[in-house]
């Protein structure tokens, strides 16, 4: 075994040993400790060079995709990956973009593209990487050079800096603000297409996400927008695709009200409707065009198109979710859907036995939500495990990280974002807390 030591002179030890010493502790390639044995040598003093590189290389260990439970009680939680989907893959080639009746090239798009545009009662549909590229796809496809009315109201920045005025300018097209802040009428839109100087192509009604005006607002309806005429892009942001939400037993659950859908949104008269896949949707990242097939043609036909397709295990997985949509096997095979329907009974029963397996906390009642702008303001009735203190930094030090919340110098599990494959290793985590 090698071991780093200062030699009589006071020099650093070689990289060679300090890495081979890394290499004891963790499980990183050896050219990869190389580089932290450099980078530590070379920033701290001689006697401080091990404990430098052991941060290192758990700095970048930890910093790593993996794996982890998410028991913030956030079903769609950004920084959790969204939506979690799993890869299917047996290591062979798909015909992607093979026309398997003649043997020859075809369309990424085809088939799943079918499939989506009858789940969403459209005529066609493409799929793109994330939804802010279907909102830039179809400005620039259908508005280039031209102008977009969009509702003050609406102009609106949501997560990661997306921002409409700035992804209206990134297309080509031009933005022409509609009505106010508060307020927006039918009539707001008629003037601007009929304004001297105007070259309205488009009007794009942005879904807002986590933002809203609330008090003396009043915005206009997409059945009455699709009066107009110019056509209507509607972004609807969280993906749900029927509001009536045939593939659950019984009602439309109570904090998906006020969500606009994607069947409903074309049937009021939109022309396009875009979306994200790995909202309530339930899939991967990816955003999805669907309505009239002229205009879907034409976003394919755009140069941005083929920067913006999305891979393989996209297709691949958004295939799966569609055929199960339409096979009614939602809530068998949708993780999202899944978590949003198992009643709170059973979940107080699974936060019951891993207490008494583990020996800590208490059963406690929570309130989910939907999260990363779905539903905004709605909640999920929940239940999990309470614990006195702040464990957050030791759950996620455990072998699978538990990602955990603190609220009043408490730790809070909600067992509606864990899957119950995982009560096992919630189990060894709570354990650990008492070592």
């Amino acid at each position: 075994m090698n071991r780093v030591s200062v030699d009589t002179a006071g020099r650093p030890p070689s990289v060679d040993a300090l890495a081979r010493e890394l290499a004891i502790r963790h499980s990183l390639p050896h050219a990869v400790l190389v580089d932290i044995a450099r980078r530590a040598i070379a920033n701290g003093s001689t006697a401080d060079v091990k404990k430098i590189a052991d941060e290192l290389a758990s700095e970048l260990a930890q910093s790593l995709l993996r794996d982890v439970v998410n028991a913030t009680g956030v079903l769609l939680h950004t920084n959790l990956g969204r939506a979690p989907v799993a890869v299917q893959t047996i290591n062979r080639a798909s015909n992607l973009e093979l026309n398997m009746l003649t043997g020859e090239r075809g369309s990424r798009q085809d088939a799943v593209g079918k499939l989506l545009a009858l789940l969403c009662g459209a005529q066609a549909a493409l799929v793109v990487n994330n939804n802010a590229a279907a909102v830039l796809l179809v400005v620039a496809a259908l508005a280039n050079s031209r102008d977009v009315a969009v509702s003050r109201g609406e102009s609106v920045e949501i997560g990661g800096n997306f921002r409409i005025p700035e992804v209206t300018e990134q297309s080509g097209a031009r933005l022409v603000d509609v009505g106010t802040t508060n307020r927006t009428r039918l009539r707001d839109y008629q003037k601007a297409i009929d304004k001297r100087g105007n070259d309205i192509a488009l009007v794009l009604k942005v879904h807002p996400s986590n933002y809203r005006v609330s008090g003396f607002v009043e915005d206009t309806p997409t059945s009455e927008l699709a009066t107009l005429s110019v056509p209507v892009a509607v972004d609807i942001g969280s993906g749900l695709i029927d509001n009536t939400c045939p593939w659950l037993e019984g009602r439309t659950p109570a904090w998906l009200a006020n969500e606009p859908a994607a069947r409903q949104t074309l049937k009021d008269g939109a022309a396009l409707v875009m979306f994200s896949g790995d909202k309530l949707f339930g899939g991967p990242q990816c955003g999805v065009i669907a309505g009239r097939a002229d205009l879907i043609e034409a976003c394919a036909q755009h140069p941005l198109a083929r920067a913006l397709r999305p891979g393989s295990l996209t297709m691949l997985s958004m295939q799966s979710l569609a055929l199960a949509y339409l096979d009614r096997t939602v809530t068998t095979e949708i993780t999202f859907w899944q978590m949003a329907t198992i009643p709170v009974s059973e979940l107080q029963l699974r936060a019951e036995k891993i207490i008494s397996a583990s020996g800590v906390g208490e059963v406690c009642l929570l309130d989910s939500i939907p999260g990363a702008g779905s539903a905004p303001g709605a909640t999920i009735a929940s239940a999990g495990i309470v614990i006195a203190g702040d464990h957050l930094a030791k759950l996620r030090k455990h072998d699978v990280p538990i990602i955990a919340r603190v609220k009043d110098s408490k730790t809070f599990i909600d067992l509606r974002t864990v899957r119950p494959q995982d009560d096992a290793v919630l189990v060894s985590a709570l354990k650990s807390l008492q070592k």
